[in-house]
């Protein structure tokens, strides 16, 4: 049964979590399952996928542009902002009536306020990235704490309404599914593990790796620190993190702790699978996730992850004591301790890296892709 489906994302140039679930996902539904996909963007025409796309997969942009109105000032901005909205919601509504698609899926973008009422034939489902507590936390800089509560809360009444009229509305946890309870139209489908590493870690190298892009949620400076309590007992053993943003913060920090020397800051690699596969340890720090797919491709590569038991992801994927292990979220000394005790037990360690290669195959895009066509039959009738 061929399917047409249409995907609405703002880009995808960015080398972010969302742009790469969702290309594994489009890519084995049009390579492997024959489905129609198209790609509908907003943003950045002319730059190229930051993730490998199937050419059997067609990406339409709307040459909308929001991205470039966040340098004027808020006068400027509100204007600009509502015009381009205007515009997208025309432009998006003659390009799905022109396609026909038998699905159409919102990453819950700007499009979510208005995608439901496009009257193209297709059946609307929504997909969330983050978590609901943190989807629309608002950092406004300088204002009372009590504005940035009545707009969050005003934001969030106005997004659950759109999300009422979904056909079906997608969370990444059961966890966070629990946090819906205002809406009946919810279902949990995990992010999926574009493949399994052939080659695995013999979890014998004396190394911690973590990956993530340098910004407060992923909690670095509390790895820092908790790093710098880990090379008190093992200076022998090595910290690297991968990912793209500012490093100037934490390198100043882990001099500051005294383990430069011990702790490395590198930029993301094509190759992180191999780069897993060189360690023995993940170390997983995120004050929140939407789900946390770093652990599930770290697990893939045989190595036993330590993470906080964060809001939202970490505890469904990981069996604590089985295949890696949970610390109290922001406990840096308890998060040494734990990074310390598979330090100091090589055996637990490598039985643990076993385990959790295991765990990887629940995420599979062949088995994540099962329930999606599920679900899209379903919504077919």
């Amino acid at each position: 049964m061929s399917i047409k489906l249409a995907y609405c994302i703002p880009a995808l140039y960015s080398a972010s979590g969302m742009e790469k679930t969702l290309t594994i996902k489009a890519n084995y539904f049009a390579d492997m399952l024959g489905y129609d996909v198209f790609i509908i963007t907003t943003d950045g025409i002319g730059k190229p996928p930051a993730f490998p796309l199937s050419n059997k997969i067609s990406v339409i942009n709307l040459n909308i542009d929001f991205e470039y109105i966040w340098n004027y000032p808020i006068y400027k901005k509100v204007f600009y902002y509502t015009f381009k909205q205007v515009l997208y919601k025309r432009r998006l509504s003659k390009t799905l009536k022109q396609i026909k698609p038998d699905i159409t899926i919102s990453t819950l973008r700007r499009e979510i306020n208005f995608i439901t009422r496009i009257k193209d034939g297709s059946r609307k489902v929504g997909e969330l990235h983050f978590n609901k507590k943190n989807y629309r936390d608002l950092d406004i800089h300088d204002s009372p704490g009590f504005f940035k509560s009545i707009v969050s809360k005003l934001w969030m009444h106005q997004l659950i309404g759109n999300l009422k009229r979904l056909d079906r509305f997608v969370v990444l946890s059961h966890e966070d599914r629990d946090q819906w309870n205002e809406l009946e139209n919810v279902s949990v489908i995990y992010n999926p593990l574009d493949k399994l590493p052939g080659k695995t870690s013999d979890c014998s190298a004396k190394k911690v790796i973590a990956a993530g892009r340098f910004v407060h949620v992923k909690g670095y400076d509390l790895l820092i620190d908790s790093w710098k309590i880990v090379s008190e007992k093992h200076p022998d053993w090595t910290l690297t993190i991968y990912g793209a943003g500012n490093k100037e913060p934490f390198r100043r920090q882990a001099a500051a702790n005294g383990i430069s020397d011990k702790c490395f800051f590198e930029e993301p690699v094509s190759n992180l699978d191999d780069k897993l596969g060189e360690s023995s340890i993940f170390a997983f720090s995120s004050r929140f996730e939407g789900f946390g797919m770093v652990i599930t491709e770290a697990m893939a590569s045989g190595i036993p992850p330590v993470a906080f038991a964060c809001p939202c992801g970490p505890k469904e994927i990981i069996n604590d004591g089985i295949n890696g292990l949970l610390v109290e979220k922001g406990n840096i000394n308890s998060l040494a301790e734990k990074i310390n005790y598979l330090i100091e037990n090589e055996d637990v360690r490598k039985e643990m890296g076993l385990a959790a290669r295991k765990r990887a195959e629940r995420f599979q895009i062949e088995v994540v892709a099962k329930e999606w066509e599920s679900l899209f039959k379903e919504l077919m009738g």
